[in-house]
């Protein structure tokens, strides 16, 4: 099957917009995403495939995750996001340990956001969550942004305290990508209850990096605005 998959990808190849996405996912000498291989792929047509080949079992999937082209390994997320979506309790926890155990093939910040709080982010909701934490103290990158993406699942059914925790642990980091998942999630709190999402920055704002406070604001009035970005 991964061959079928693989086929069926290269089939929708496009070299044009493969070379923009490049340059959009930082794929150069020490950037973030060095190495990265695009086909120039849409996300809505990697879906389609994905949607294509649910059948496919974790031997074809981990394959797809080792592959050095993204759009293998998105795929490869986007048929585990939609197991988990369908699977019973036993299921998912299967789907959750294979999905911790490759974190390291989870190497975008797409591939994380389009993935993190489908699948350990939902199954965590109503259970323990040292593992969130646990991530956002590791000195991968993108294990610290599943740990704070993850939290997307419990914003959407109002629940805030893992993400200003995770936050807060995330305060001092030095990424750009950090800061801006930070910043999502706390706007995401915020289009939420905003009263919540300022009672935390009032505590924050003054030593958070820039980019994570105006990600944080963005929907704010002009004055309140001002008034964080002055400090």
């Amino acid at each position: 099957m991964p061959g079928k998959i693989e086929k069926d990808l290269q089939s929708l190849s496009n070299p044009q917009k493969a070379k923009i996405l490049s340059r959009f996912f930082k794929t150069g000498k020490g950037q973030y995403g060095e190495g990265d291989i695009f086909l120039g792929l849409q996300v809505p047509q990697s879906r389609e495939i994905a949607n294509k080949y649910i059948t496919a079992n974790f031997t074809t999937i981990k394959k797809l995750l080792q592959s050095k082209i993204h759009e293998h390994r998105l795929v490869a997320l986007l048929i585990l996001v939609e197991k988990f979506r369908k699977a019973d309790e036993k299921n998912r926890k299967l789907i959750v340990d294979f999905y911790l155990k490759n974190t390291n093939f989870i190497n975008n910040w797409d591939l994380v956001d389009l993935s993190a709080d489908k699948i350990p982010g939902e199954y965590l909701f109503d259970k323990e969550k040292s593992l969130l934490y646990k991530l956002a103290k590791s000195k991968n990158l993108w294990e610290k942004r599943i740990a704070i993406v993850s939290t997307f699942a419990f914003i959407k059914k109002n629940r805030f305290k893992e993400t200003f925790k995770i936050t807060r642990l995330l305060l001092e980091d030095k990424h750009d990508l950090i800061h801006k998942a930070c910043g999502w999630m706390l706007r995401e709190v915020g289009k939420r209850n905003q009263k919540e999402e300022e009672k935390f920055l009032r505590q924050h704002y003054k030593k958070m990096p820039r980019t994570m406070l105006r990600y944080a604001i963005e929907r704010f009035d002009e004055k309140k605005k001002e008034f964080y970005m002055r400090r």
